[in-house]
């Protein structure tokens, strides 16, 4: 299918090769009824040198899953381990997805091309492999959303219908279905260590070490296969810290809640993705949860931090496999004042205020929160009305945070008739089940499109 790829930019690979002797099996993509496009991420496809594709060419790839020139001649199911809310389950892997496809970007970056829905693997258990039409609607909105949001995260790059009924025990069914791809700056995860520390597959340790600091983290390859077991386990967690650090803090500042943040749903690069039972918070509010199975609240928005340091400390034990502990836990110290420093980062950056000195640009973040907490203002407007010049407040938190927010310089343009207008774009509940509705009930996509449009136009102005 070489010759379909009009676009010279693109730069197929296959790298996951190097290490697929141990962590993945061949698979094929299931034979699905139908391939109807719903969804093709254009300004992704740039990015990679896809996007002369044409719907025909779409569908045979991403829906029918013909390879892509110079990459892999078969999908790869990755094997990993994962806590999931803290539980640790050797039996998971990619039960209904794989790696289609990897490529580079014009900067070098390795992506890699997965899949959500395209049928059963040796890691499927009980499943059957599918994914909803929902689901796959749910994580476009959930992407496009926090991009905008300046959170690192994967891209969804396509939905496809499929034309099969599922039944699911937690919506109404039968309900449509389809197979979506991402496109993700890697598919390696903190389960993925864990399950060769399981195993005490320490050489593979080793390799799959090697390859994320070189391929995904951007580190020299002399310098990576000159390292003894303990610099290199040393420098991969250093490198994960302040990423796992980030990523907490752009969750929080988005005012987003993951909802299933379990070991094996967090990429080794930091970046976002998985998106099954999200929500954003109306309001600053801690214990608000996503996942209705949740009941103990672990993945609430206010825990997320600790759960992301959780995480690392996860990454941290696997890799005792092959190094000292004490090192790592000296590492692993670092995430609190990592996750201090991105968040009032990311908070004056949606707050639209420039930085002044350490203490009294955290002074203003805290206070920020103090005054969400006491006024339940809802999130997406306190920095719509502040980040515009335009909040007020008229009790005891409010005039404190707003005499500390006269102090610091706007670092942002408001010449945008965003900022003038009457509401923020906001990604709450009501909104999303809305949107679906209009699809399951009319088969209606205009709102979805509408608001993709809404929100990478809101992107556009938040990067300005």
């Amino acid at each position: 299918m070489a010759d379909d790829i009009q676009d010279k930019s693109w730069q197929g690979e296959s790298a996951i090769l190097s290490i697929a002797d141990f962590i993945a099996d061949p698979v094929a993509a299931a034979d699905f009824p139908e391939a109807i496009l719903r969804w093709r991420n254009d300004r992704a496809a740039r990015d990679i040198g896809l996007a002369g594709l044409d719907d025909a060419q779409w569908i045979a790839h991403f829906g029918r899953f013909q390879p892509l020139p110079d990459s892999l001649a078969t999908p790869l199911a990755l094997r990993y381990h994962g806590h999931q809310f803290r539980v640790y389950n050797p039996d998971i892997g990619d039960g209904r997805g794989f790696l289609f496809a990897q490529c580079r970007d014009d900067a070098g970056r390795l992506l890699d091309l997965g899949t959500k829905g395209s049928g059963t693997t040796p890691y499927s258990r009980s499943g059957d492999g599918r994914l909803t039409l929902k689901g796959a609607v749910r994580e476009l909105l959930a992407t496009e959303m926090l991009a905008a949001l300046g959170v690192a995260t994967s891209r969804t790059f396509s939905i496809v219908e499929t034309g099969e009924q599922l039944w699911r025990g937690d919506e109404p069914s039968p309900t449509r279905s389809a197979v979506l791809v991402r496109l993700s700056h890697g598919h390696i995860r903190i389960g993925s260590f864990q399950r060769l520390a399981a195993i005490d597959d320490g050489a593979s340790l080793i390799r799959l070490a090697r390859y994320s600091l070189v391929e995904l983290l951007g580190h020299d390859r002399a310098t990576i296969d000159a390292m003894p077991p303990q610099a290199l386990a040393e420098t991969l967690l250093a490198a994960m810290v302040p990423r796992a650090a980030d990523l907490a803090a752009s969750y929080m500042v988005a005012g987003f809640v993951h909802g299933v943040l379990n070991s094996d749903n967090i990429a080794i690069t930091g970046e976002s993705f998985d998106y099954g039972p999200w929500r954003f918070a109306p309001t600053w509010a801690p214990a608000f949860t996503a996942a209705y199975f949740d009941h103990g609240g672990l993945y609430s928005f206010g825990r997320q931090p600790e759960t992301l340091h959780w995480n690392c400390a996860q990454l941290a034990i696997a890799l005792r496999t092959i190094a000292d502990a004490q090192p790592l836990i000296a590492i692993l110290e670092g995430f609190a004042d990592a996750y201090r420093d991105a968040f009032v980062k990311r908070f004056l950056w949606r707050l639209g205020v420039a930085a002044r000195d350490p203490a009294s640009d955290l002074a203003l973040v805290e206070a920020a929160e103090r005054m969400m907490v006491a006024t339940s203002l809802p999130i997406d407007r306190f920095f719509f009305a502040y980040a515009a010049g335009r909040g007020a407040s008229g009790d005891e938190p409010g005039r404190a945070f707003e005499e500390l927010l006269a102090r610091h310089r706007p670092a942002r343009a408001l010449d945008d008739r965003y900022w003038s207008g009457d509401a923020p774009q906001a990604m709450l509940i009501d909104e999303v089940e809305a949107i679906w509705a209009a699809i399951a009930e009319r088969d209606d996509w205009t709102p979805l499109t509408d608001k993709i449009a809404a929100v990478r136009a809101f992107g556009a102005v938040m990067s300005a």
